[in-house]
């Protein structure tokens, strides 16, 4: 009987040495993946920033997209009227060229 008991003993002291070792590895598991939680939270956390900045940079530039857009339909809208203007204005400054330079003013009023 003390053998047995000995036996039960010995049993109980190895089942139990085997129950802490399991709870303090299960416990060095919850620490490890609370880590591991911790860095993936922080990386969502980063990459919800940069996509934020990533998408305040596209509307950024979809708005200076629209504004030169509009600049250039303005430049093309009036590329005639701004090409007549000029050659106007240069024949403007031939003919008063023309007259300091001692050409007659009748000339110009005969031509137009």
């Amino acid at each position: 009987a003390i053998r047995s008991e000995e036996d039960a003993q010995k049993a109980y002291e190895d089942f139990v040495k085997e129950t802490n070792a399991s709870i303090e590895a299960k416990s060095k598991e919850i620490v490890n993946k609370s880590e591991l939680k911790a860095k993936a939270e922080g990386e969502l956390v980063e990459t919800k920033e940069a996509k934020e900045a990533a998408m305040l940079e596209l509307e950024q530039l979809s708005n200076y997209n629209a504004e030169l857009h509009q600049s250039c339909d303005f430049v093309l809208k009036n590329f005639d009227i701004r090409q007549t203007a000029r050659d106007e204005e240069i024949e403007a400054l031939k003919q008063a060229k023309a007259i300091l330079s001692g050409a007659k003013f009748e000339e110009f009023l005969q031509a137009s």
